[in-house]
C-alpha cells in the first residue's frame, strides 16, 4: 500500500509539472513495477504490453470510430442536426437552447468526443441564439453541457477504454449508455426549459416553424440517422460485433461525406492524418494506463483496499457513494482522462468484490466524468467555448452550466439508486 501511494503521489507531481499523463503512467508504471519485480521483468512487461495493445484486433474499434467521427465532422452536419432541432424547438421558451442540447446529442452520437462537439456546436449554435436575444450565459452554458453527452451515449471512445481496461464487453456497455445519455438530453432540456421561464429574458421563444419547413429540415440529417442506427442496432440485435459495428460505421460516414461532397483527396488525406495523430495518441494513452495497472496490481493495493473496506462491515451502497464523492472531488482538479485512468484500476475490483455489475460502474464513471467536464475550476468543455468564444467570460460561462450541473447530480442519483435502468438493454441483449 505504502509503494502503491507513493507511485500515486510521483504521478500526480508529473500531472501537475506539466508532464503529460500517457508519459507519467508509463514512467511510474515501469519503474514502480521494476522496484517490486527487477528491471528486466519491468521491461519486458512494458515491451509486451506495447505489441499487444497496438497488434490486438478488438483494439481496432479506436480508429474506426475516430475515422467515423472525423468524416462526420468533416460533412458539416452538425448545421443541419442544429437546423431541425430549431425547427422543432424553436417557438418554446428556452427552445434555442433544448434544440442545441438535442443538436449536441445527435453530433456526439457518431462523433463519440465531447471536446469536438463543444467545439463545432459553438460555432453553430452561439450566433443563432446571440440574434434571436439569448444571454450569453444560457447559451454557452447549454452548449457546454450538451457537449458532455458526447462521452455516453455511443460511440465513446470513453468507455471504450473502460472496457478495455476492465475486460468488460464493450457492446454491452454501449448499449448500457444509450438510456442514461437520453435521460441527461431530457434533463438539459428541462432545465433549460425552467430557467427560462424563471427569466424569460434568458432565453425567449421564437416564431413557430411551419410543419412543411420541418420535414424539410429533417430531410438533411436523415442519413446520418439511419448510419446511427444500423450501426448501433447491429451492436444491440448482435448481427455484428463492436469491431465490425465501427468498419461499418466508418465505411458509412466516408459515402456520407461523400455524397454531400465536402471529401476531395485532400480533404480525405486531412482526415487519415486527423485520425492517425488522434490513434496514435490515445493508443499510447492506453499503453501507459495499462502499465500502471500493472503495477498497481502488483502492489496488491485494490486487494488490501477490498479487505480493509469488507472489515468496516458498511453498507455497499455508501462505499459508492464515497467513491463518488472522492471522483467529483478529483475532477474538480483534473481532466476527465486522467481522472478515469488514475482511479478506474483502484476501484473496479473493489466494486465488483461489493457485487456490483462493472457494466453499471462503467456508466457511473462516465456520469461523473460528465460533471468534471463543465465543473470549476478545470471544465474542459467551458475552456474549449471560452477559446472558440473569447468574448464570454468563464464566469458567464460558469454560472450558464449551474443548473445543468444540478441537472446532472439528479441524473447521478438517479443511476445510482435505480441500477436497473442502466442495465435494461444490456440484459436485453444475448
Amino acid at each position: 500500500m505504502l509503494i502503491a501511494g507513493v507511485g500515486f503521489l510521483i504521478l500526480f507531481a508529473m500531472l501537475f509539472s506539466g508532464i503529460p499523463i500517457a508519459f507519467g503512467m508509463i514512467i511510474v508504471g515501469t519503474a514502480g513495477f521494476a522496484f517490486l519485480s527487477g528491471w528486466a521483468p519491468s521491461l519486458a512487461m512494458a515491451g509486451q504490453t506495447a505489441f499487444d495493445t497496438v497488434l490486438n484486433y478488438e483494439f481496432s474499434v479506436l480508429p474506426l470510430f475516430i475515422l467515423m467521427g472525423n468524416f462526420i465532422t468533416r460533412s458539416r452536419l452538425s448545421e443541419e442536426l442544429y437546423t431541425a432541432s430549431h425547427a422543432f424547438l424553436g417557438h418554446r421558451k428556452g427552445g434555442l437552447a433544448m434544440a442545441t442540447i438535442v443538436a449536441c446529442a445527435g453530433f456526439s452520437a457518431v462523433c463519440g468526443s465531447s471536446l469536438a462537439t463543444a467545439a463545432t456546436m459553438s460555432k453553430v449554435a452561439m450566433p443563432s441564439m446571440r440574434r434571436y436575444g439569448y444571454a450569453d450565459s444560457l447559451a454557452s452554458g447549454s452548449i457546454a453541457a450538451g457537449g458532455t453527452l458526447g462521452i455516453l451515449i455511443p460511440p465513446s471512445v470513453i468507455l471504450v477504454l473502460y472496457g478495455i481496461m476492465t475486460e468488460t464487453e464493450i457492446g454491452k456497455l454501449f448499449a448500457a449508455g444509450f438510456l442514461p445519455g437520453m435521460l441527461g438530453m431530457a434533463l438539459y432540456m428541462l432545465s433549460a426549459n425552467l430557467v427560462s421561464r424563471f427569466n424569460p429574458k434568458l432565453g425567449p421563444a421564437v416564431d413557430i416553424t411551419p410543419w412543411p419547413e420541418r420535414w424539410a429540415a429533417m430531410r438533411g440529417i436523415w442519413g446520418i440517422l439511419l448510419l446511427f442506427s444500423i450501426v448501433m442496432g447491429g451492436i444491440y440485435l448482435g448481427v455484428f460485433s463492436p469491431t465490425e459495428a465501427a468498419g461499418i460505421g466508418a465505411s458509412g460516414a466516408f459515402f456520407f461525406a461523400l455524397a454531400r461532397r465536402t471529401l476531395n483527396l485532400r480533404a480525405i488525406i486531412e482526415v487519415l492524418i486527423e485520425t492517425g495523430r488522434t490513434s496514435t495518441m490515445v493508443f499510447i494513452v492506453l499503453i501507459g494506463a495499462i502499465m500502471f495497472s500493472n503495477f498497481v496490481d502488483v502492489t496488491r493495493a485494490p486487494n488490501h483496499i477490498q479487505t480493509f473496506v469488507e472489515g468496516l462491515q458498511i453498507a455497499p451502497i455508501l462505499v459508492i457513494l464515497v467513491i463518488l464523492v472522492i471522483y467529483i472531488v478529483l475532477g474538480c482538479v483534473l481532466d476527465s482522462i486522467a481522472m478515469m485512468l488514475l482511479t478506474v484500476p483502484i476501484f473496479y475490483p473493489l466494486v465488483a468484490g461489493l457485487g456490483y455489475d462493472l457494466i453499471w460502474f462503467g456508466i457511473i464513471v462516465v456520469v461523473v466524468i460528465e460533471i468534471s467536464l463543465i465543473t470549476p475550476p478545470i471544465g474542459l468543455n467551458v475552456y474549449v467555448i471560452r477559446a472558440t468564444l473569447p468574448d464570454v467570460p468563464l464566469g458567464t460561462i460558469f454560472k450558464g452550466v449551474t443548473p445543468f450541473i444540478v441537472a446532472d447530480i439528479i441524473r447521478l442519483a438517479l443511476l445510482v439508486l435505480v441500477p436497473g435502468f442502466v442495465m435494461f438493454l444490456p440484459n436485453m441483449m444475448g
